[in-house]
């Protein structure tokens, strides 16, 4: 099931970038919702927010790298049994790839959805970085609440009265 969410998710990214891409009305800012969403198609060359924008090969190897490293913790994830973790993962390694096979292939990242957010235009996005980010947000609220497997259960003390204390101890 964990390879199936993967590769959904990577292609439903892909053939939403590729429906965006094919759509020529597309390519200006379409209003889907007044002042809040809009199709806007963007080549971003960089990473989130277009930071390093141009260094396809750095965030190319980054973004491989990552990849591996995601797996790895996903399948030990699901041998521990801590099936949100290795689910919450594999969101991520979709995301990751998603935006891998754009750089890798194109060049460049295809997003397209723009949304503004209290007038704030936030940076446009895609499936692949919804799926990455919904992953990242679902793995942070399990390491918050989730119990440490090393740390030593606490057993309460029993509460005892002082002058019960000292009768045990003349005895």
């Amino acid at each position: 099931m964990l390879y199936f969410l993967i590769v959904l998710l990577t292609a439903l990214d892909q053939l939403t970038k590729i429906w965006i891409q094919n759509t020529p009305e597309m390519h200006v800012n379409v209003e889907i919702i007044r002042n809040f969403f809009y199709i806007t198609y963007v080549k971003n060359t960089g990473a989130a927010w277009s930071m390093l924008a141009g260094h396809q090969v750095f965030l190319s190897a980054v973004a491989a790298a990552a990849i591996l490293v995601m797996f790895r913790f996903m399948l030990s994830n699901m041998k521990k049994g801590r099936k949100v973790h290795a689910y919450a993962l594999a969101m991520m390694i979709a995301g990751a790839a998603g935006n891998l096979i754009d750089r890798l292939m194109l060049g460049y990242v295809r997003d397209f959805l723009n949304f503004y957010i209290f007038g704030y235009d936030f940076p446009v996005f895609n499936v692949a970085d919804c799926a990455l980010t919904v992953g990242v947000i679902i793995l942070m609220i399990c390491m918050i609440f989730e119990k440490d497997e090393d740390e030593p259960e606490q057993v309460e003390a029993e509460i005892v009265p002082e002058n019960e204390k000292r009768k045990a101890v003349q005895k």
